[in-house]
């Protein structure tokens, strides 16, 4: 039963939360990046193969799941320099707008 109620669920999300895929997939080909990385919060995990084919459906990048945990968009994977990761996609429920440099 419990597994009903989370099919459930992220059917429910999928449909029902704006993901923005297509402003990924529009980022993705306008800076012709190569290989990007999606972290997403733990209940949206199971619906990272879905997002993931999408992505890969209408670009020429590689795609990458982050499967650490996710708190927010101050939690960025220590690393991902030495991955030479093109483009860093948090899905979450929040806005982290960038107003100067790190």
């Amino acid at each position: 039963m419990k597994t009903l109620k989370n099919q459930i669920f992220l059917s429910f999300c999928m449909d029902n939360y704006d993901l923005e895929i297509p402003r990924i997939i529009a980022r993705i080909k306008e800076k012709n990046h190569k290989l990007v990385l999606i972290q997403l919060p733990d209940g949206l995990k199971p619906k990272a193969k879905e997002i993931t084919d999408k992505i890969k459906q209408q670009t020429q990048a590689e795609v990458l799941i982050w499967l650490g945990s996710c708190y927010g968009s101050c939690d960025i994977p220590l690393g991902l320099e030495k991955l030479n990761i093109d483009l860093v996609v948090q899905i979450g429920h929040g806005i982290f707008n960038k107003t100067e440099g790190w």
